[in-house]
């Protein structure tokens, strides 16, 4: 499990170094309209018959997200105004999580729905299974009062995984519908596609390492508490 953990560790810092060289190179290569992240999150909403979505800009680098509660994509200020193929990319697949809300994908809808739960989770799991694994100490031939607490707690971390898990294919699906529109829109060529998709591809392969180090968190804890609570009953 501690390998599981360490390859992970490295899958991630990997695939983060992935994301800023592969959008360092093709932010230094404009595209042939010339047009900025903003302007092309402008042109795309229009286009998807979406009026009601403002375009914000933030500060950092690859900062960049989509706020449904607030109705806004905010921009980093690396995105905002360049010109850049790495910048329209980026922008067209903020749009695409705008055009999933709006469309009603499935996977989309999921996530939002479990937010809730996986906020309210992540608070309490790491004490409950700390709670439940005393408990289980001074109650091991008793009812498995502990026992119980400590698995209800790593459920609810067991939620976080989920959160990443339906991540990944709304991220996959985003990247592909900005592909399509960018195309549609003719604010890239033919040309320039296979550069908008290695930025975008790049960016993907961190929530698959997000997801996989998630997975092995879960399970790690899963068998410490299944481990730690045999022995005492023993």
């Amino acid at each position: 499990m501690y390998i599981a953990l360490l390859a992970c560790f490295v899958l991630s810092l990997w695939a983060s170094a992935k994301v800023k060289t592969t959008y360092a190179k093709y932010d230094k290569v404009p595209n042939r309209l010339r047009m900025t992240g903003f302007e092309t999150a402008k042109r795309l909403l229009s286009m998807g018959g979406v009026t009601d979505i403002s375009v914000g800009r933030v500060s950092g680098t690859l900062s960049d997200h989509y706020h449904p509660t607030k109705r806004i994509v905010n921009l980093s200020e690396s995105t905002y105004g360049s010109t850049s193929v790495a910048a329209v990319a980026v922008a067209a697949h903020e749009i695409g999580h705008v055009m999933q809300n709006k469309n009603g994908y499935l996977f989309y809808r999921i996530r939002t729905a479990i937010v809730p739960a996986v906020n309210f989770g992540s608070k309490l799991a790491m004490p409950l299974v700390l709670i439940g694994l005393l408990l289980e100490g001074y109650l091991a031939y008793s009812n498995g009062t502990g026992f119980q607490i400590a698995m209800f707690g790593v459920l609810l971390y067991g939620l976080s995984f989920l959160f990443t898990l339906v991540t990944l294919p709304v991220e996959l699906n985003a990247s592909r519908r900005a592909g399509e529109m960018l195309r549609q829109a003719g604010i890239v060529t033919d040309d320039e596609i296979p550069a908008v998709r290695k930025v975008l591809s790049a960016a993907a392969m961190t929530y698959l390492a997000s997801m996989l180090t998630s997975l092995v968190s879960f399970l790690r804890l899963l068998f410490m508490v299944l481990s730690l609570s045999g022995r005492r009953r023993d």
